[in-house]
């Protein structure tokens, strides 16, 4: 009514409830009223000095560095400056919530201020990063405002240990990260949905809503293998992005949070020059991430008071914005004002404060009293620093203990109804068990998981289709056709088991792939897998493999054992179901930074994980899995070769051929060396012999030498691979090979011509293709 527009109650409340409110459900939006409506939470003298002393750092900081270091790049938090006492206080009362662990991810903006006041990184330390001084601990290194950090933080409530995570300039994409490295720690706790960890991600106004990322990340927040109880994500909105600051240009939403409505996130839109509205509002979020374990936003709606860098010109393209911004007072000197008139805080007081913190900085140790330390390297990751990949490991199981293991998780419970497909495929996996069948490969790679499990090893695998697999041939999930429930065999050895987690992802590469980057590198003790559908989708999540799976252990000393399965070779389904794009992989490979491997049989793909979880060295795996092989009559193992056998990065010749009559030497990777085999066998061929190389990054030098060793007489060497010329392992592996065969032997290659995509569209065409690369390699006309 008119007179209830104009009342006092109505004034009371306007602030509050003129937005958007009608997204939330029910039972939420009761909540959020009622502790809206009960009104604002006051403050005593004591806390207004301390946001009051919390917004003087944050600006003390940036001035200090503005003064010491001109021109540097530092993108500053000026005009956000209440993110500090924002995220501080959200630490307390976390704290006092019962959270023990706090993880945030974050870009640029601010990430300098944050690490000095909040995280306790001592200032002389970023000043010698400003100096260029060089840590000889972390490799190549990286600029100072990708570095993270970890520290405890003393709260009323007890310790907090808070970790910064590491992250490159790729807008956003350090959030699925975080949310992997929360997840792992929460199923380390054997609790996904406690309060005692709590993710916090920072963004941008203008990448929120551009990065697509982000919505990968809010699809996965309740699904069940990614959840996390929450997640409170921080919007520094200062309402440009870059030079970018018509909203008409910007995105498509009145809002910049808006996005958040797809997960029916409460959004909360707090004005940055109150720093008092924003504790309110820090701790409403919270409270109600950790009332109904979902995600929350804060907007933080500020401005940048410099350009996107320091050395950034921005009148030139928001003339009439940055008009305002320079008369516009800064945040501390609003609140300053403020409490004089209160007289919670004279001039005198506040300029005390400016002065004590332009000390602290000069004598460089830590400025956040609630700070305590943090070694370089927690306990959980000492025993797996420095190893190498070609080290020895315990890797036998007994031939009795492995018999009993197949035929456990090939026993299913006569109340689960099974497919009549799937029912013949746990039929020949108890064959298989009973030494009746040779393992195929599900068969072999569920036997893997088993060992590790039995072991006390936790396995997570993830991905579109993992728990059946793509090409049905795993079934480590089997689906109850009577009633729908589920049966997981592996999560069935023993009651003292390593927990066995498979997860059918959403239909994501990039975001699922970051999250379990983000959990490998925050458990080195479960074998984490990342499964993609086909391997040629995996370039979906490239930035993930660019910036974080191939050099964050080089840039940022983050050790990593993420395998990822690529399901690669060429069939005749067409470019976009052939090629995982191997040759990425290997153009990426340098200071042993990864494992490639391409196995071609059930025990080398048995061995190959058992390695990767027992081994002490924790590099990422990247592994170009088969398709047609998982049902290929020749790619099978037996028992004993599982039982006695190892990984062999290079295996020789399997026939019985004479090595002194042998005139050629093909070698290969995957998938082909069947086709070859199989000719050669056709062709009754005696003086060809054909070697596959199963690891080719780290190359297997010795062993390849080793094998080798018999064919020193031989003269011609072929690379055979089903890739094009310019793709495939020929351009980057090809030094490797002349430096392992005889001196003087030639080298050539044999395999499809250099192509602008992975394969062709015609099965004819491929077939053709096919078979002409193995005459060609086998020398047949």
């Amino acid at each position: 009514t008119r007179r209830a527009a104009g009342s006092p109650q109505a004034n009371l409340l306007r602030p509050d409830w003129c937005r958007v409110y009608a997204h939330y459900q029910h039972r939420e939006k009761r909540w959020i009223q009622q502790r809206i409506e009960s009104g604002r939470a006051t403050f005593n003298s004591e806390e207004k000095k301390r946001f009051l002393s919390e917004l003087t750092a944050a600006e003390g900081l940036e001035r200090y560095l503005g003064a010491k270091f001109p021109g540097a790049k530092r993108f500053s938090l000026e005009g956000g400056d209440a993110l500090i006492p924002m995220l501080k206080e959200m630490i307390r009362h976390a704290g006092n919530s019962g959270t023990r662990e706090v993880v945030l991810g974050m870009a640029h903006r601010g990430r300098l201020n944050v690490l000095v006041n909040v995280l306790g990184k001592k200032p002389q330390d970023l000043f010698d990063e400003f100096a260029g001084k060089h840590k000889e601990h972390l490799g190549t290194g990286d600029v100072k405002y990708h570095m993270g950090f970890s520290s405890d933080f003393q709260t009323d409530g007890g310790l907090v240990h808070l970790a910064l995570a590491f992250n490159p300039s790729h807008l956003e994409i350090v959030s699925p990260v975080v949310i992997g490295s929360v997840r792992a720690r929460l199923d380390r706790l054997d609790e996904p949905s406690s309060n005692k960890v709590l993710p916090i991600t920072i963004h941008g106004d203008a990448a929120v809503t551009g990065q697509g990322v982000v919505q990968e990340t809010l699809n996965m927040s309740k699904a069940r293998g990614y959840e996390v109880g929450g997640t409170v994500r921080i919007v520094i909105n200062n309402q440009v992005g870059f030079t970018t600051s018509n909203p008409l240009d910007a995105r498509s939403t009145p809002y910049c949070t808006d996005i958040g409505k797809m997960v029916q996130a409460p959004i909360f839109h707090v004005n940055a020059d109150d720093p008092e509205a924003v504790a309110f509002v820090t701790r409403l979020a919270l409270d109600f991430r950790n009332t109904f374990k979902r995600d929350v936003f804060i907007d933080l709606v500020c401005y940048r008071r410099h350009g996107h860098n320091e050395a950034d010109e921005p009148s030139a393209t928001q003339p009439l914005m940055y008009q305002k911004i320079k008369k516009h007072p800064t945040p501390r000197k609003i609140y300053a004002d403020k409490l004089e008139q209160e007289k919670v805080a004279t001039l005198e007081d506040a300029t005390e404060m400016v002065n004590l913190y332009r000390d602290a900085l000069d004598a460089g140790d830590c400025v956040v009293a609630e700070w305590r330390p943090m070694n370089m390297h927690s306990f959980t990751w000492s025993p797996y620093l420095n190893h190498e990949w070609d080290e020895e490991y315990p890797n036998k199981v007994e031939m009795k203990r492995l018999q009993e293991l197949a035929k456990r998780i090939s026993t299913v419970p006569e109340a689960v109804e099974m497919q009549s497909r799937v029912a013949k495929i746990y039929g020949d996996r108890q064959a298989m068990a009973a030494g009746e069948k040779l393992f195929d490969w599900g068969g072999a790679e569920n036997l893997a998981y088993a060992t590790l499990v039995d072991e006390g090893i936790p396995v997570r695998l993830s991905g579109e289709d993992s728990g059946r697999g793509t090409f049905f041939h795993r079934h480590a999930v089997i689906h109850n056709q009577s009633n729908g429930s589920t049966y997981t065999p592996l999560q069935h050895i023993h009651n003292g088991q390593g927990a066995f987690r498979v997860w059918d992802s959403v239909l994501s590469e990039e975001a699922v792939l970051a999250f379990e980057y983000g959990y490998a590198t925050a458990e080195p003790r479960t074998l984490t897998i990342w499964e993609a559908q086909f391997g040629d989708f995996a370039n979906g999540a490239q930035v993930v493999i660019d910036q974080f799976i191939s050099s964050g252990e080089q840039k940022w000393g983050r050790m990593c054992g993420l395998v990822m399965l690529l399901p690669h070779g060429y069939e005749g389904q067409g470019p976009e179901h052939s090629s995982a794009r191997l040759e990425r992989y290997l153009q990426l490979c340098a200071e042993q930074n990864m494992q490639v491997c391409v196995p071609s049989t059930p025990a080398q793909v048995y061995h190959m994980l058992r390695r990767q979880a027992l081994r002490g060295m924790r590099r990422p795996l990247v592994v170009m899995s088969p398709k047609s092989l998982l049902r290929h009559p020749l790619a099978v193992s037996s028992l004993e070769e599982l039982a006695n056998g190892t990984f062999l990065p290079a295996i020789g010749e399997i026939d019985e051929l004479d090595p002194k009559g042998v005139k050629r030497v093909v070698m290969c990777s995957g998938k082909v060396y069947y086709d070859l085999l199989e000719q050669r066998r056709k062709n009754n061929q005696h003086d060809v012999a054909i070697v596959r190389i199963e690891q080719l990054y780290p190359f297997p030098h010795k062993a390849m030498q080793e094998v080798l060793q018999q064919f020193a007489h031989v003269k011609d060497f072929v690379w055979c691979q089903e890739e094009p010329l310019n793709q495939g392992a020929w351009y980057c592996s090809q030094h490797h090979f002349r430096e392992v065969i005889p001196f003087g032997a030639s080298l050539r290659y044999a395999g499809r011509p250099a192509s602008a995509s992975p394969a062709v569209g015609y099965m004819s065409v491929h077939q053709k293709q096919q078979q002409d690369l193995v005459n060609d390699a086998l020398n047949v006309e």
